[in-house]
This record gives C-alpha cells, sequence and structure tokens, in this order.
C-alpha cells in the first residue's frame, strides 16, 4: 500500500461482501468474478499471483466506482496497477511509451495562476477546446503530460526526469483543472497544497453553463474524476440537480455509471472501443431530451447509438 493513503485498508482485509460488483461496469457485461475487485483481492488473499491472474487487470476500465461502496475502504485502484506492474508490456505499447525517456517541447509559460491540463479526446476537438480556454479565462498547460497519463493508466514507471519536467511548472500553481480523471488522482498526491479538480466541476460552476442545464436534459458525469473526489463532488452534484432538475448518470448509491468501459488495450489504441451495450444500458428508460457530457469520449459514444442531441458541456455557455 502506498504511504500516502495511511487509512486506506489492504487487499487482505476483503470481506468478499461483494457490493463492488454492483457497481463493476466489467462484472456488469462479462459475469466473470475473475475480473472484478471481489475477484482479485480473493486470489491475492490465496496467494494466487499469475500471469492470467495479473493479465486479467486489464480489462479494468480504472472507472473507480468500486472506491466509494468498499466498507473496507480497500485502495482497489492502487490494487489493480500493481498487479499491472507485474505484467510485461504489452506488444504494441512499448512503442507508444518510448516517447517519455524524450524531453517533450514545450512553449514558455507566463506567469499565471491556473492551468487547463486537457485530455487528448479534448485536444483532439480544437474548438471546444478553445471554448473551454475562453470560459474558464485560462490558459492551456505548455506541457500536457499525455504521456504521464498514459503511463499511470498502465502502471508503467515514469523516468524522474520526466516527471520533474512536468511537475515544476506545475508547482506555483495555486489551482490545476485537470480533464483525465486518473492523472488528476495522482496529481493530488504528488502536488498536495495546490488545488486540483475535474474540468466537469469546472466548467458546471460557470453560471453561463449552469443556467442552460434543462430539467429535461441527462447529465453523464465522467466517473473518474467524481469518484476519486466522491464524499465532495456527491454533494456538489446532488446541489445541481437540486436547482436544474436534470437526470444524472447516478445509480441509486449515487455512484457514477461510466458511459464508456474501456479497457488498457482500448484506451492505448491496441483494440477499437466498443460502447455501444454501455451507453444502450445508460440510456435505457429514460425519457430525455437531450445528453450533456462532461468528457467528449462519452459524446462520440453516445452520438453512435441514439438520435438523441449530444452536447459537451462547453458548448452550453451562451
Amino acid at each position: 500500500m502506498s504511504a500516502l493513503h495511511p487509512t486506506h485498508g489492504k487487499y487482505s482485509d476483503c470481506s468478499g461482501c461483494s457490493l463492488c460488483l454492483l457497481v463493476c461496469p466489467v462484472w456488469r457485461e462479462h459475469r466473470d468474478l475473475c475480473l472484478t475487485p471481489h475477484g482479485h483481492a480473493k486470489a491475492l488473499q490465496q496467494g494466487i499471483i499469475t500471469e492470467e491472474m495479473a493479465t486479467n487487470t486489464l480489462s479494468c476500465s480504472l472507472c473507480m466506482a468500486c472506491l466509494p461502496v468498499c466498507p473496507e475502504n480497500l485502495d482497489i485502484v492502487e490494487m489493480i496497477l500493481n498487479l499491472r506492474r507485474q505484467l510485461k508490456v504489452p506488444d504494441g505499447q512499448r512503442e507508444r511509451l518510448l516517447s517519455m525517456n524524450s524531453t517533450p517541447t514545450t512553449l514558455p509559460l507566463t506567469s499565471c495562476s491556473t492551468l487547463l491540463l486537457p485530455d487528448l479526446a479534448l485536444q483532439a476537438a480544437p474548438r471546444i477546446l478553445s471554448r473551454t480556454l475562453d470560459l474558464l479565462q485560462i490558459r492551456q498547460a505548455a506541457d500536457d503530460g499525455a504521456d504521464i497519463a498514459l503511463a499511470l493508466e498502465s502502471a508503467t514507471t515514469i523516468p524522474e526526469l520526466r516527471l520533474q519536467q512536468f511537475l515544476a511548472p506545475l508547482r506555483s500553481l495555486k489551482k490545476i483543472i485537470v480533464a483525465e480523471g486518473l492523472l488528476l488522482r495522482q496529481l493530488r498526491r504528488w502536488l498536495p497544497a495546490t488545488k486540483i479538480i475535474g474540468l466537469g466541476e469546472a466548467l458546471s460552476s460557470q453560471e453561463n453553463v449552469r443556467r442552460n442545464l434543462r430539467a429535461n436534459d441527462l447529465y453523464v458525469i465522467e466517473p473518474r474524476a467524481y469518484h476519486a473526489d466522491y464524499s465532495r463532488l456527491v454533494k456538489y452534484y446532488d446541489r445541481l440537480r437540486t436547482i436544474h432538475h436534470c437526470a444524472f448518470n447516478l445509480d441509486l448509491q449515487r455512484i457514477a455509471i461510466p458511459a464508456t468501459v474501456r479497457n488498457l488495450q482500448q484506451r492505448l489504441g491496441l483494440a477499437e472501443p466498443d460502447d455501444a451495450a454501455q451507453t444502450r444500458w445508460v440510456l435505457q428508460g429514460r425519457q430525455i431530451d437531450r445528453i450533456v457530457v462532461e468528457n467528449l469520449e462519452d459524446r462520440a459514444a453516445f452520438a453512435a447509438v441514439c438520435d438523441i442531441p449530444v452536447l459537451h458541456l462547453a458548448e452550453l455557455a451562451t
């Protein structure tokens, strides 16, 4: 266990209650206990650490939905990443990670107190990225840390020099807005004195965005950032729902149901994503006129399975 989280339990504390199965999208899709946090913890308790068992961790989407429901307060994400560290680098992944050994090209950074770290999907949509920066009245970080985020996803060791190059210009900031939830979680460990929030929270806090939310909207929360700060954000989104009466992708325990369930290979671009079943399940039984998403990957996934208009939060602003 990481010393940064002394209050977290260890896999040996898992009682096998299976509450994590209720919120696990991989369990819902495959019904295979070996692919679940419950299965991983029980295998580790029995000393079963085989290549096959470790390979099963590649199917985890790291949505973090299991974290807030675990009564033993296990750091399940860290358990999954520890197992991934035992794997050999999959075919095709090594080339994606070699760039971490070279110094990225960065732009000179002017004096500012807040920066945005966009994810790859947002960078691939320059119009929405530009609109987001204008709405928040901030600058984009010169070094987006995309390789750092990829390394976190695959539990690959980050060269110390590269890590310090990435963190150095961020240390003086008062606030960082992060689009990628797994990177957000780790930045809070690396920079504990800095205020770090998700892009969805930052945009939905803007009055010119909030006033355009409708009661017949389905608001799709990005699950990683939400579950990484669940105790605080569940209250934040409860207030948003009370004021605007829109629906959310939350279950009865107020866990965010992921709109996409992408495993490591899919996130690395080594396999095609298959989100149709998950997005249709999120939409099942809902009477809505519009879908509003925090994450652009979700916008593309919903647009592929329905004719309901799908908007990114930044597109709500007038």
